[in-house]
Order: structure tokens, then sequence, then C-alpha cells
């Protein structure tokens, strides 16, 4: 049975073509997910085949008496509480044997305690998930949702993956979080300049499917393509947590113990990031340090307390929790805008911060791409130009005013802007609501090589997966505990205490406090140690590589220098030895 059938579709902005000639069919049972960049035309289609908008040319056929339930990405709801609002709708069960539906639903979502509640008292994200949930509640034949866990925990999306899995109609998808699509479509309709092509298969088939395309067409851009291979990669590895074991690493100091030669090594991340274009300013032994830290508005119940956290430089640390529970609290804290109600924070005087913040910025209108990305100065330099080339602001966005952008564009521009300020400590608030799938690719590749320390709180579990080594958990009710063995140990306890479908929290293990502290180092403590160590192998190489090519560069007839040079370069190899030793005898305690 064809539920929506759209033919030839054509919608056009003002200063450029968002898709021409676009046809697609959803029939029953369908798993359609939609991708593509920021200002595509993901959400205009959406209105297209929800019946809330029309293209300006083509043919859009709709099945016989279809229900259609349709998530904006700004909702609008009706007037009332939030438990009419949800119970209100051609098809909702505003009483009766549904009723328990709703309020299982707002549960769900974490809305329960605001059911009573006037919908004009709410915030935007409460506003969606309320959105959702009304959506959610009614019995349509067709499911059209934009950006659905936009606002969500983890908890939440877990829930939502499970039901939209289970849901028997028609559906139609834009998210960004690619577990749901990977896991909950079937096909994948990807908007890719002004055309549209369709991919069978789920998401790792798309990513199949886009490479090839890459390869083929020597006019796609090489950044988007190389990207794309690297998460099929990473996808068919099964998606492992980002971890700090380095084998080639391991090997090379086995091997330097053992009396071998060292087997070559991958570039370092700083040497990478530096030859990628990307000035970081070099940060300390010590970044942020938070002792006791707790908050609570005026007298109030504590949103968490006792939180005491060693970022490390390079440190790359997820804070985790339900909606409410404090994280940007938290983030602000670390930042510095906020003081705690208990405890102490200090930051390194090398620290330089950058906040991307989940409610964004204000931006001029009328200010062009370019010059918001330059200011204060007329025109980007040269590591500005390289950091917009790789987030996919083309010479035609650049130039455009920033009023003519979508939201998802204006977002990564705020994103980009913070970037460009080249900061070493980055705080990121829920990066990944309203980007596209190519611009998380980008944060994620660029945050692979860069050389700074992280905290980000996000509900997507890839970006997590990829980006993030330590894990602290804040439950809700004032407890702050980090998850033994980081991000990785955080999703074995977590899939052992959540059966499927249910949005049960996983117990976090407590890390031992100042009083209960072990005789041995802490694993936190051990990777701040060795992450100290692998920057000193890593200059020590600069420094034997930089010396070896003087060495080779000198007049054989040079003895006085030649022989002063061998000495300065031997001095390196030992100190590039040293600093290898240290590394393992830390790697060996933490893995011990």
């Amino acid at each position: 049975m064809i539920l929506v059938d759209v033919e030839k579709a054509t919608v056009r902005r003002p200063d450029r073509p968002l898709f021409e000639n676009l046809s697609v069919t959803v029939r029953a049972g369908d798993r359609l997910g939609v991708v593509g960049r920021n200002g595509s035309g993901k959400s205009t289609l959406l209105r297209i085949l929800a019946g809330a908008g029309e293209p300006e040319e083509g043919v859009v056929r709709r099945g016989r008496d279809v229900r259609v339930g349709y998530l904006d990405q700004e909702p609008v709801l009706p007037a009332g509480t939030v438990r009419d609002a949800v119970g209100q709708g051609p098809s909702g069960p505003s009483s009766g044997e549904r009723s328990w539906e709703a309020a299982a639903i707002l549960d769900r979502l974490g809305m329960a305690a605001l059911a009573g509640d006037d919908v004009s008292t709410l915030s935007g994200g409460q506003t969606k998930r309320v959105a959702l949930a009304r959506v959610l509640v009614q019995e349509v034949d067709l499911l059209v949702l934009d950006e659905p866990t936009n606002h969500l925990d983890v908890e939440a999306i877990a829930w939502l993956e499970a039901r939209l899995a289970a849901f028997r109609g028609g559906l139609v998808l834009v998210t960004h979080d690619r577990h749901v699509l990977d896991r909950v479509t079937t096909r994948i309709l990807e908007i890719e300049g002004t055309a549209g092509y369709v991919h069978d298969g789920g998401y790792a088939s798309y990513l199949a499917d886009r490479a090839e395309r890459a390869e083929r067409d020597a006019s796609t851009e090489a950044v988007r393509r190389n990207l794309a291979k690297s998460e099929l990669a990473w996808l068919r590895r099964g998606a492992p947590a980002r971890t700090r074991k380095p084998k080639a690493r391991i090997a090379a100091a086995t091997a330097i113990v053992e009396g071998g030669p060292a087997p070559a090594r991958a570039a370092a991340p700083e040497l990478a990031a530096a030859s990628r274009g990307v000035t970081t300013p070099r940060l300390g032994d010590l970044v942020v340090t938070l002792t006791g830290v707790g908050h609570r508005w005026g007298d109030g119940d504590w949103l968490f307390r006792g939180v005491d956290l060693d970022l490390e430089p390079g440190g790359r640390l997820g804070i985790l929790g339900p909606n409410g529970s404090g994280k940007t609290t938290l983030l602000e804290i670390v930042e510095g805008r906020l003081a705690p109600a208990e405890g102490e924070v200090r930051t390194a005087a090398t620290v330089r911060l950058g906040y991307y913040r989940q409610a964004g910025v204000e931006l001029d209108a009328a200010q062009r791409v370019r010059e918001a990305v330059a200011a204060p100065a007329t025109q980007p330099n040269w590591e500005q130009a390289r950091l917009m080339e790789r987030f996919l602001f083309d010479n035609d966005i650049q130039q455009a005013p920033i009023g003519t952008l979508s939201g998802g564009e204006r977002r990564r521009l705020q994103l980009l802007l913070v970037l460009t300020r080249m900061p070493n400590v980055l705080l990121l608030d829920e990066p990944t609501n309203d980007l596209d799938l190519d611009t998380l690719r980008a944060l994620e590749d660029h945050l692979e090589s860069w050389p700074g320390s992280l905290v980000v709180v996000s509900h997507d579990r890839a970006l997590l997966e990829r980006t993030v080594e330590d894990v602290l958990v804040l439950d809700g009710r004032g407890k702050a505990t980090m998850a033994l063995n980081g991000y990785a140990g955080y999703v074995t306890e977590h899939a052992k205490a959540r059966p499927p479908g249910t949005a049960k929290p996983a117990p976090a293990r407590e890390a031992p406090g100042p009083a209960a502290a072990p005789k041995l180092r802490s694993p936190s403590t051990l990777r701040r140690l060795i992450g100290v160590a692998e920057r000193a192998m890593v200059e020590a190489e600069a420094t034997r590589d930089r010396l070896a090519a003087e060495l080779a560069a000198l007049d054989p007839a040079d003895h006085v220098a030649l022989t002063a040079t061998a000495q300065s370069l031997a001095e390196a190899e030992a100190a590039l030895g040293a600093a290898e030793e240290r590394w393992l005898e830390l790697s060996e305690e933490l893995g011990g």
C-alpha cells in the first residue's frame, strides 16, 4: 500500500534551489531515513511528506485515509497543560483505555513531573519532548519525525529506538543519531546538491554506497569521501568505544625493552594536527581541577555533590545523566562562568577555553559568514580558512549573509566560530543537535588528532564512542560518580544493567574518594600521567628528528659542529628512550 508518493518535486530558496526533480515513494512498512547537509532541504521534504507543505513544482499523491503523525523540527503545542497537549489530536487518547500510554510515554521522555504544567512555561527542549509524546501516542499509518532524538537523554533514545523498531507502519526519519539510523531504517534517501539518491539497506549500506559513488565522481570533495570511508570502517568493526591503549606504542616500547628495533609509529597527535594546519596553544601538566564541587539553586535539592575531577592534558571526558541532572551547570562551573555552591575549581594559566553552548549564541544576521569567522580581522587567516574548508563551508556559503542560513547551518557556524578561536580546552554541550552527519564526521575526525582537552555533554552514542575515554555520571539525585574503566566500562555495565527497550539507568560504580583512596594510583591519575608521558615522547621524537636532519645537512669537514650535534642527538635518543620506558611502566600499572 502506498502511503505517500512524491514525483519530481522542486523547492527553491531565494538564492538557490534546495532540491530539484526529487522523487520518493513511501509504502506501508517502509523505514526511510533522510540525510544530507544542513540547508539541503530535509525538513522541507518532511513537511511535504507529512502534508504540512507543498512543493513549488511536482506532484504529491497520498493514500486514501492515511493517518499521519508528524513531528516538526520546531513544533508548536496547543494551549493548555502538558497532559492536555499529549491527549489532544485527531486520534489522541484524551481519556479511557489508552490514557495510561500517554502517561507512560511522558515518563519515558522525562516529562511526567511536568504533566500538569502549562505548555507556555516549557523550554524549547521540553516542548520538543511533549510534541514527540503527542505524536507517538496517536494511532497512525505513517510517522514522519524530524530530529526526534534532540533533547533526549541516552536512556530515552534507547527506548525510542526500541519503540520505532516495533512500529509496523511507515516511517520517515531525519536524525543525526547514527545508531538509530542503522538499527531502525531499511532505506536511506540522501539529498546531495539538488539531487536525491536512494540507498537500499541501513546506514552502513548508505556509507558504502556513498564511498563508491564518491570514488566514481572525481568532482566529489575528498574530505567527505575519506570521512565516510573512515566511519564505515569504524562501523564494521562494531563501533568500539574510544580507548587509550595505543598498540603501536606498546609494540615500540616492548621492542626497546627487549633490545630490538622499534617499529615505525604513526604520526603523533600533535604532529598530525600541525600537518593539518591546526595550531593549539600548549597546555601544562595541569588543566582544570575540581575538588569537592557541588551545586544547587538556592535552598533547593542538590544537583550534584562531591565532584572530584582532574582534567588531564589531552583528556577526553564525557558527562552523562538524565535531563535536569545538572550537566550544563557543571560545564558552566568548569568554564568559570558559574561559581559552585561548594567546593573549589582551579584552572591553569595556560588554559584557553572554547565553549559550544546548547542554547547557541546570537549572530549578526547581516554579517557574512567569512566576516564572522575572520573577526576582528578583515580576512580569515590560513588556519581559519583551513577549518572553514574542513567543516564544509564552501565559497558560496562563506560569502552568504548569516540571516540566509538554515537553522542547522547557523549551528554549524557557531561550532566553527568556537574552533577557529584555537582553544586548547573544548567544552561541548550537546553538539550534535541540529548538525548534519557530514559535520559530525568532520568534528569527530578533527577531535581525533586535536591535542587539547575535551569535555562533552551529549546523548549521541556514536559521538561518545568515537571521542570519549572517561565518563562522569550524574544520576539526577545529587550523586556524581566516575564510571569504572571509562566509557568502554560504562557501556559494558550499562548493557548488563538495562534490558533491551527499557530506560532503567545503569548504576555507575563510585570512584574512591580521598578518604578511601587505595595505596595504588587511581586509573584517572594513571591515564593523566600516561598522557604526560605521551607528550614527552612526542617532544623527544620531534627533537630527535630535528637534530638528525641538522646532522645530515652539516658540512662533513666541520668536525666541531658534527661532534656537538651528534652529542645532542644522542641525548635526544636517550630522552626518547626514557620517555618510552616511563610510558610502558605506567601502561603496565594501568593494565594490571
